[in-house]
C-alpha cells in the first residue's frame, strides 16, 4: 500500500509542501512492512503492529516491535503487568491510518496517524528532523475519536527500544545529570546494568517487570535532575534525548528478552499526580521530546549532545537565535543581594560603563521599602519603592544607566505574589494555584495560575509599565518557589493544572515579546532549578547558577552546554577585592565560558583588577559571535562535582577554544588529550602555565594555587 492510498484525508491535512512517498516492503511471505525516513531515524510499522522509531544506520538505537507512543488510561494501563512505561494497552492496540512526509527547507516532517478502535483514542504524531543535525522532535495530540470519555493518565511522548539482545546492555552506559540548587549539572555515568540487572530473562522466557529511571519535582523541572541524558556503548554509538516541559517529566528504563526499551514521558498519574479528562471530540497535546544519535566510533557521548546543541538552535528559530548577545552587569551576586539603593547603583553603574558592560541590571530588592527588611513575603505589586530610591526615584538610576551608554534592566518573579502584598487580596482565588478549594502557599507565597486571565492581565500591566514608562530593555525573571504537585483547580487532577499553567506562562512570554520586540528576557529560576527547553526556546540567556563560592563555579559553568546552548549559558564572574590576580581570573574564565555574566562591587577592585575585568569583557566581544554556532566538547570528559582539572571545549568556526580550570592548591601537572599545541588568550599576560606537546596530547603545568585559562587551539 502507498501513502497516497491509506490515510484518510480528513486525518492529514493539506501541505503547501511536497510530500514524500512511503516506502513499502514485503519480503517473501512477511508481513507488509512501511517505512517513512525522517533524517538519521526511521518510522516503521506494519498492519498489525504500531509504528515504530529506529535508526537503519545504529546496531542498537531504535527496534522494531517497539511502539513509539504508549496511551495510559483510568481504566486500561498496560497489556502485561509491569512498573515500566511499556506496552501500554492502548499502545499495542494503535494501528496506522494515514501518514505522510513533508520536505520543507529546513527539515523533514512525517505526520503519522494511528487510533485504537477499542478506546476510540487516536494518536497524531509529527516526527521532525531539522536539516543538518542527526535529531529528530517528537509531538503528538492524543483525541478521543470515541464515543466515551476516557481519562489519560500518562502518556509516553516517545518509546524507543535500544539494542538487539539482552546481552547488548552488557555494555552500555547510562548518562544523566544530578541537579540542585548551587550544584547544578553534575553529570555522571553508570554502566545500565547498574540500572537494569541481569535477571536471566531468556530462561523465564518472559519480559522484566521493573523500571529505572529519573523524575522530575513539581515546578522545578531541572530541580533535580536535567531534563535530558543519553545511552552510550564503548564503541561510540549514543542515543541522547531532551524532554520540553516545565511541569512533570519522567524518563522510564525498562528491559526486554530483546533488549532495552528507553520511554520519555511528561506528567504521570504515579509521578505527578496527572490525569486528563478528555470528552468526545476534545484532544490534548502530549510533551514534545527530541532525540539525537550518533555512530562515530569513538568514545564521546558529547558527540550526541553536540547533535542535540545543533537540534537547540533549530528549536529556538532564526528570530531568537539571531539576537544581539550583550555583557550583562548585574547587582545581586556577592553584591547588593536584593538591597538597592540609589548611593549603592550609581558607582556601580559608573564602573560598569568603564569597563565595556552594554546592560545593567537592577536585581531583587526595588520594589521594597527598606524598612521591611526581609520582603519575600510582600512580592507582587511591581512598583518602585520611593523611599529606597530618593531624590529623583528609580528613574534617576534608570536614566543614569542609559546616559552611561547600557540598556536598562530589572528582576521579577511573575509567578509570585506574597501573602502579605496588597495583590493577593485584589486577585481573585481563580487566579492562584488551589488545592482542597484552597490557596497553595509555598514559603510565604501563593503561586498564580497563568491560565486565568486576571494573572496575566496583572503581569501585562506590570511589564507594560516597566517597558514604556521606565524603559526597561531587559527583565531577569526568576522563580523561587516549587509549589508541589500543581492546582486542581480547573483540571482533572494537579498535575493537568500544573502543566496547563506552564504552558500558559510559555505562551504568555512570546506574547510579551510580540509587544515589546526589543525586550531581553532571561530565565532564572534560583540559578538553573527550571532550566528547559519549553522556555528556553523562547527567552535569550539562562542564569546557570545561583553559587556564590567562585571555586565550585567550574563544574556548573563546565558542564551547562550539555543541556543549554553555549550562547544562552549566563555564567557569573564577580570578582572581589580581596581576590588575588589568579582569583581574579579564575571566576573571569568562569564567565567567559559561556554569556560572559559580571557582578560584584567593581567600585571597590585595584586598578589592576579593573582592567582585567575590562580584558575580559573586550574578549568576550571578540568570541561572543562564534558561540552562536560553537559546538561543545569536554577533552577531560563531563566534569565530577571535586574534579581538580576541568576543561571545557568549544568548537567554533575560528578554531577550537578550551576554557580551563585549576583547582588544585598545589602545582599540578594534566595532559589535555587532542590537542597538540595551544596559546594563551587570557590573562593575556599570564606567563605562569607551562603548555607543551606531549606523546598523548596538550600537557599542562601549572604553579601552586588556583588558577583559571582560556586557552586558542593553534593548527598545523
Amino acid at each position: 500500500m502507498t501513502e497516497a492510498a491509506h490515510h484518510p484525508a480528513a486525518l492529514i491535512p493539506r501541505e503547501s509542501a511536497p510530500a514524500v512517498p512511503v516506502t513499502v516492503t514485503s519480503p517473501d511471505s512477511a508481513p507488509v512492512t512501511s517505512r517513512a525516513r525522517v533524517g538519521a531515524f526511521e518510522l516503521r510499522w506494519r498492519d498489525d503492529a504500531p509504528a515504530a522509531l529506529v535508526v537503519p544506520s545504529s546496531t542498537h538505537s531504535g527496534r522494531p516491535g517497539i511502539g513509539l507512543i504508549e496511551v495510559f488510561t483510568a481504566v486500561e494501563q498496560r497489556a502485561r503487568t509491569s512498573q515500566a512505561y511499556w506496552r501500554s494497552a492502548v499502545g499495542e492496540r494503535l494501528r496506522v491510518q494515514g501518514s505522510q512526509v513533508i520536505a520543507e527547507p529546513d527539515a523533514v516532517r512525517a505526520v503519522i496517524v494511528q487510533s485504537d478502535a477499542i478506546s476510540g483514542i487516536e494518536v497524531r504524531t509529527t516526527v521532525t528532523a531539522p536539516t543538518g543535525t542527526a535529531s529528530v522532535r517528537v509531538e503528538s495530540e492524543i483525541r478521543n475519536a470515541g464515543r466515551e470519555t476516557v481519562v489519560v493518565t500518562a502518556i509516553s511522548s516517545a518509546t524507543i527500544g535500544f539494542g538487539g539482545s539482552a546481552s547488548d546492555l552488557d555494555a552500555m552506559m547510562w548518562g544523566s545529570a544530578a541537579s540542585e540548587w548551587l550544584a547544578e549539572n553534575r553529570w555522571s555515568e553508570v554502566p545500565l546494568r547498574t540500572l537494569l540487572p541481569d535477571i536471566a530473562l531468556a530462561l523465564h522466557d518472559q519480559d522484566a517487570r521493573g523500571h529505572a529511571g529519573l523524575t522530575s519535582h513539581g515546578a522545578w523541572s531541572s530541580g533535580e535532575h536535567v531534563p535530558c541524558g543519553y545511552i552510550s556503548r564503548e564503541d561510540g554509538e549514543t542515543l541522547a534525548w531532551q524532554i520540553e516541559t516545565s511541569a512533570g517529566w519522567r524518563a522510564d528504563l525498562c528491559q526486554t528478552q530483546e533488549g532495552g526499551v528507553l520511554s520519555l514521558l511528561g506528567p504521570t498519574d504515579l509521578e505527578h499526580q496527572f490525569a486528563h479528562e478528555l470528552l468526545p471530540g476534545e484532544a490534548f497535546t502530549a510533551v514534545p521530546v527530541a532525540l539525537a544519535v550518533t555512530t562515530a566510533r569513538t568514545r564521546a557521548p558529547g558527540n550526541a549532545l553536540a547533535e542535540l546543541t545543533r537540534y537547540r538552535r533549530w528549536l529556538r528559530g532564526a528570530a531568537v537565535g539571531g539576537q544581539h548577545l550583550p555583557v550583562v552587569y548585574n547587582d545581586f551576586m556577592n553584591t547588593l543581594m536584593g538591597q538597592p539603593t540609589t548611593d549603592k547603583l550609581l558607582p556601580l553603574v559608573r564602573r560598569a560603563a568603564e569597563a565595556g558592560v552594554e546592560v545593567f541590571c537592577i536585581d531583587a530588592g526595588w520594589f521594597a521599602d527598606p524598612a521591611i527588611g526581609d520582603w519575600w513575603s510582600t512580592v507582587g505589586e511591581w512598583r518602585e519603592a520611593p523611599t529606597r530610591f530618593p531624590d529623583g526615584g528609580l528613574r534617576r538610576v534608570i536614566d543614569a544607566i542609559r546616559d552611561a551608554g547600557m540598556a536598562p534592566g530589572l528582576w521579577l518573579e511573575p509567578e509570585v505574589v506574597g501573602i502579605d502584598s496588597p495583590a493577593s487580596s485584589r486577585l481573585p482565588d481563580d487566579a492562584f494555584f488551589q488545592r482542597f478549594g484552597q490557596r497553595v502557599q509555598e514559603d510565604r507565597r501563593y503561586h498564580l495560575d497563568f491560565r486565568h486571565p486576571a494573572a496575566r492581565a496583572h503581569l501585562d500591566a506590570t511589564v507594560d509599565h516597566l517597558v514604556e514608562e521606565l524603559g526597561i530593555r531587559y527583565l531577569k525573571l526568576d522563580y523561587n518557589i516549587n509549589p508541589g504537585a500543581g492546582t486542581e483547580h480547573h483540571a482533572t487532577a494537579a498535575g493537568d493544572g500544573l502543566l496547563g499553567h506552564t504552558r500558559a506562562f510559555r505562551d504568555w512570554l512570546v506574547r510579551v515579546q510580540q509587544r515589546h520586540p526589543s525586550l531581553l528576557v532571561e530565565n532564572c529560576s534560583s540559578g538553573a532549578m527550571r532550566a528547559d527547553y519549553a522556555l528556553l526556546a523562547v527567552t535569550h540567556l539562562q542564569s546557570t547558577s545561583d553559587q556564590q563560592d567562585f571555586r565550585l563555579y567550574p563544574p556548573i559553568a563546565a558542564s551547562a552546554p550539555a543541556s543549554v546552548l553555549p550562547e544562552q549559558c549566563g555564567n557569573w564572574a564577580y570578582p572581589a577585592r580581596d581576590m588575588s590576580d589568579e582569583e581574579t581570573a579564575f571566576t573571569l574564565v568562569t564567565g567567559l565560558s559561556g554569556r560572559l555574566y559580571v557582578s560584584g562591587f567593581l567600585d571597590d577592585l585595584r586598578p589592576a583588577q579593573r582592567a582585567r575585568i575590562a580584558e575580559a569583557i573586550a574578549l568576550h566581544k571578540e568570541l561572543r559571535e562564534s558561540l552562536r554556532t560553537a559546538l561543545p566538547f569536554w577533552p577531560l570528559g563531563l566534569p565530577a562535582w571535586d574534579d581538580e582539572a576541568i576543561c571545557l571545549g568549544l568548537h567554533t568556526p575560528d578554531g577550537d577554544l578550551l576554557f580551563v580550570w585549576d583547582r588544585d592548591a598545589a602545582p599540578a601537572a594534566f595532559t589535555i588529550p587532542g590537542v597538540s599545541s595551544a596559546e594563551v588568550l587570557f590573562p593575556a599576560d599570564a606567563a605562569d602555565w607551562r603548555l607543551g606537546a606531549g606523546t598523548a596530547g596538550l600537557e599542562v603545568s601549572t604553579p601552586a594555587g588556583i588558577g583559571a585559562r582560556v586557552l586558542r587551539v593553534t593548527r598545523g
